[in-house]
């Protein structure tokens, strides 16, 4: 080979980059004078990181004003660097991780310059592009495949996807839609890069992965891609979004790409994955038949895509639980899974030496002529080029290697594409269907009958009702697990209309059939709670979030605000309707998860009621902030109260100190939640009530809290068909039903001086602050204090106490006959919570004066603890009243689940209703039975 090169190139390693690639000398031909500038400069030994590849850009494009002037010195300045890159591949003076990571982030500046140069002309001719919201909209460039992955070959085509946030108009004369100014900013940027040239093209762009691929509006907007992705999306899709990265947009591409997690990261372990590989297969099995690809690294059998695969689907199944696997780059992606143990590492270490492998040898191939290509040579002169290029003596010893690479990708893929059905024990349908009858009566077996008789049943589509049958068998197995005969019969019949309600959207059948563990806790948590399978059945949609990794976990109160956070990033901010909706599923979804670990894990009845309890405090505050938002960018921020504070006329509140504050009563205020209880709601503000607010359409700061609280009532307890967020009881702020729906932090503490009743008092003791402004939470805790350690006569609290008690009793109680008949309410009758709980409110009422530690807590157990303490209760009464309370509110989550009222039969609790009854004559009625 002759070699025609400037002077001082050293002739070996010179050599060696024209053997590997034809278009490295053309490179030289062309700019002999800047290559040898970049050798004397940079020795093409040194990496270069994001920031050098950004000055270098930048440098050449400075000063550059005319389209066909930029286009030009880019693409003198991509050849420059191809021939670096292809000169240290082809000396080992890198490694393909450092190659494809420059050669993406050279693409990653280049479309940022791309898309920096083309917006001015843009706004010249139809101005600014301004969204609904009022800002300044900005091209979102989202990379896809290799360059969203960082994994850019040396002749990769980029594949892109152009969005906006807003909808709007430009503010020009010429005034035109967002979405057709980010068409023609798009189609502004694929010119400066795509377009061939005599210099050549910077990178060739494909824009087929956008929503409706090849033919729909080159860019779209938030909501419509995320309309697209929940209706249309498809599988392949997801596999596609996993490489998604922002590279131009900032904070709303952000958002963005947070908005498409959910659609590729199922929030269970996802194995409809699996199921969705093996229909993929099928389909790469047939595309390499008819294209005769197994000549290419890539696609062919035991390639790079089927390397790819693997991980996806990996990422796929787990994603959702290891956030540690939502990442794009290959690599990082098989390292994860083995350090999660999900691979073994003997597996990580053999795929991501074949990958490297693979990768360089696309390297050699494309470096030859600069073409997109992953097809082996048939020329025998190129072929051993390409052998000498990547140190092999001859081709047959570079075949022999690769194919001992593909032998162990294609197994490796074989395994995990193996339908894991087959791999489970063999199930005889027809004899589970015959054991299975033997235990069913004969209406049990006409509803059977009749659930395959059915219109539904009958009109499934062929892929449905395929999976139905397949995940017939592995049901009544899980079924025929049970050990109780009548269990089995109670569990089918109530799993028939959940069975009916998701047969339709068939994955998750194809989840249930691939995890059999899944499978089992479904049929376990269905026959301890028929409450469970009536919620999966009448909002299918929870089986989302049912079916979780863990449903032996309670759900942390910093897992939940985050992921009630990353849900509503994803709805517009106006869309009221939408975040109400993700509330309720929020709310709904979370209650099943305590409750699926209620029934499989047996947690203590005090862990459930802090689980049930938290996440009711987190869409509170979330519900609080939703509600504020609009309000105050329509009214502004009313004038700060001056009661509590000194110093403060004048200021305003603001989004740290909003000067509202929410105060949980009952259940929520005794954090003792449980799966089905209200929200008992008093609501404090500390603002100026006469003063206006200071936005465009100011109000009153009485009105403004006013709307507010009116419009979280709104959002909280509106029906709708996915029912409603909690059931809201105001009854207890101050003058009842009465008084108004919001007090001041003041009127508040003047009622519960002068007006309020001791029942008041009472419900006061089961009290605390659950969201909102800390400054106003703090002031209602102080006067609350205040109010319960007021010195009071116990024989006058015990009077009205026990008063109060009984017309409860007689009002909510049991009936004579059904006391008659031996049942007793768990509640209400004698004996029961209420008396435990009243026994506790007359203890703070009556000594908190002597003794202010029993008025800290609002919780039953902790204040009957500090009786104790406080030696007025013996330990030992203390002890016993707890215990009592513990049982009668655990029996009480049971049949909640069981959905069974609380009407018990008497003779079970006769010692228990003993025990409370003689401490109740002892503190309260000593006349009482």
């Amino acid at each position: 080979m002759t070699i025609n090169a400037p002077a001082h190139l050293p002739d070996v390693e010179l050599r060696k980059t024209l053997v590997a690639s034809n278009y490295a000398n053309q490179v030289l031909q062309q700019q002999p004078e800047a290559i040898q500038s970049d050798f004397n400069i940079d020795q093409f030994k040194l990496s270069l990181s994001l920031e050098d590849i950004r000055a270098l850009t930048q440098q050449v494009l400075k000063d550059i004003s005319t389209e066909p002037e930029w286009m030009q010195v880019i693409r003198r300045l991509r050849a420059r660097l191809m021939f670096r890159w292809i000169w240290q591949d082809a000396n080992q003076l890198t490694d393909v991780v450092t190659l494809t990571r420059e050669l993406s982030d050279f693409a990653d500046v280049a479309i940022q310059e791309a898309v920096n140069f083309s917006r001015p002309q843009l706004v010249e001719k139809y101005g600014e592009p301004v969204g609904d919201d009022g800002q300044v909209q900005d091209l979102i460039v989202i990379g896809m495949g290799k360059l969203g992955a960082r994994e850019l070959n040396l002749s990769s085509d980029i594949d892109l996807i152009f969005a906006f946030d807003e909808s709007g108009e430009t503010t020009g004369r010429r005034s035109t839609s967002i979405q057709q100014f980010c068409v023609q900013w798009g189609q502004a940027v694929i010119r400066l890069l795509d377009t061939v040239t005599p210099d050549g093209f910077v990178f060739r762009v494909d824009m087929r992965l956008r929503p409706w691929g090849d033919g729909s509006a080159l860019a779209c907007n938030y909501v419509s891609l995320e309309r697209y992705l929940e209706q249309h999306g498809r599988e392949w899709e997801r596999y596609a979004w996993i490489k998604a990265r922002i590279i131009t947009g900032g904070v709303s591409g952000d958002n963005l790409l947070r908005m498409t997690r959910p659609f590729v990261y199922r929030r269970y372990v996802d194995f409809s994955a699996f199921a969705a590989l093996r229909e993929m297969k099928g389909l790469i099995e047939r595309e390499q038949i008819r294209r005769n690809v197994q000549g290419d690294i890539k696609l062919g059998s035991g390639g790079i895509r089927e390397i790819e695969f693997i991980v996806q689907a990996f990422q796929l199944i787990y994603g959702g639980t290891w956030r540690e696997l939502r990442v794009a780059n290959c690599l990082s992606a098989l390292d994860q899974l083995g350090q999660l143990e999900l691979m073994p590492l003997d597996d990580v270490e053999e795929l991501s030496s074949a990958y490297l492998f693979l990768r360089r040898l696309e390297h050699g191939i494309q470096a030859q002529n600069d073409q997109q290509t992953q097809h082996l040579p048939v020329d025998h002169a190129l072929q051993q080029r390409l052998a000498e290029s990547l140190n092999f003596s001859d081709w047959a010893s570079l075949l022999e290697s690769l194919e001992q690479v593909r032998d162990s990708v294609r197994a490796q893929f074989a395994d995990v594409v193996a339908d894991r059905r087959v791999q489970q024990r063999s199930l005889n349908l027809e004899e589970l269907s015959q054991t299975l009858h033997r235990h069913l009566d004969d209406e049990a077996r006409v509803q059977l009958q009749a659930f395959w008789d059915s219109r539904l049943i009958q009109g499934l589509p062929t892929l449905a009702s395929e999976r139905l049958q397949a995940f017939w068998p592995q049901l009544l197995d899980a079924l025929l697990s049970l050990s109780e005969p009548k269990a089995i019969q109670t569990t089918l019949l109530r799993l028939l209309p959940l069975i009916e309600a998701v047969v339709r959207r068939s994955v998750y059948l194809v989840l249930l059939l691939e995890n059999p563990k899944a499978l089992l806790n479904l049929v376990r948590m269905v026959h301890a709670s028929p409450w469970i399978c009536e919620e999966l059945t009448r909002y299918p949609v929870l089986l989302d979030e049912f079916l979780a990794v863990d449903l032996y976990q309670l759900p942390s109160r910093e897992d939940l605000s985050d992921s009630l956070r990353q849900e509503l990033l994803r709805i517009e901010r106006d869309d009221v309707e939408e975040q109400m909706r993700v509330l309720r599923l929020f709310k709904k979804s979370h209650v099943l998860q305590v409750a699926a670990s209620d029934v499989l894990a047996e947690r203590p009845l005090m862990k459930i009621s802090d689980a049930l309890t938290d996440i009711a405090e987190v869409v509170l505050e979330t519900v609080l902030q939703l509600a504020l938002a609009p309000l105050v960018a329509r009214h502004g921020w009313p004038l700060r109260a001056s009661n509590y504070r000194e110093n403060l006329n004048g200021e305003r509140a603001n989004s740290a100190h909003p000067q509202f504050a929410i105060i949980g009563y009952g259940k929520l205020g005794g954090i003792e939640m449980s799966y089905s209880s209200d929200l008992d709601l008093v609501f404090l503000h500390d603002v100026d009530e006469q003063a206006d607010t200071d936005g465009e359409k100011p109000l009153s700061g009485f009105q403004f809290c006013a709307r507010l609280a009116q419009k979280m009532m709104t959002m909280l307890s509106t029906q709708t068909l996915d029912g409603r967020i909690y059931e809201v009881d105001t009854r207890l702020r101050p003058s009842g039903q009465a008084g108004l729906l919001v007090s001041s932090l003041h009127a508040f503490e003047l009622y519960q001086q002068k007006s309020a009743w001791l029942w008041e008092h009472q419900a006061l003791a089961r009290s605390r602050s659950v969201a909102g402004d800390q400054t106003v939470r703090d002031a209602f805790e102080q006067i609350r204090l205040a109010i319960l350690t007021l010195p009071r006569d116990p024989l006058v609290v015990r009077e009205e106490v026990r008063a109060m008690r009984q017309k409860m009793q007689d009002h909510l109680g049991s009936s004579k006959t059904q006391q008659e008949n031996g049942f007793f309410h768990l509640k209400q009758d004698a004996g029961g919570i209420v008396d435990i709980e009243f026994m506790a409110q007359y203890g703070v009422l009556a000594w908190a004066n002597a003794e202010p530690a029993l008025a800290h807590y609002s919780d039953n157990v902790r204040i009957l603890d500090a009786l104790a303490t406080a030696g007025r209760l013996s330990r030992a009464d203390a002890n016993a009243l707890t215990d009592a309370y513990l049982r009668e509110r655990f029996e009480s989550h049971r049949l909640a689940l069981a959905n069974q009222s609380l009407q018990v039969q008497a003779a079970d609790w006769l010692d228990t209703r003993t025990t409370v009854r003689a401490l109740w004559q002892q503190l309260i009625d000593p006349t009482a039975d």
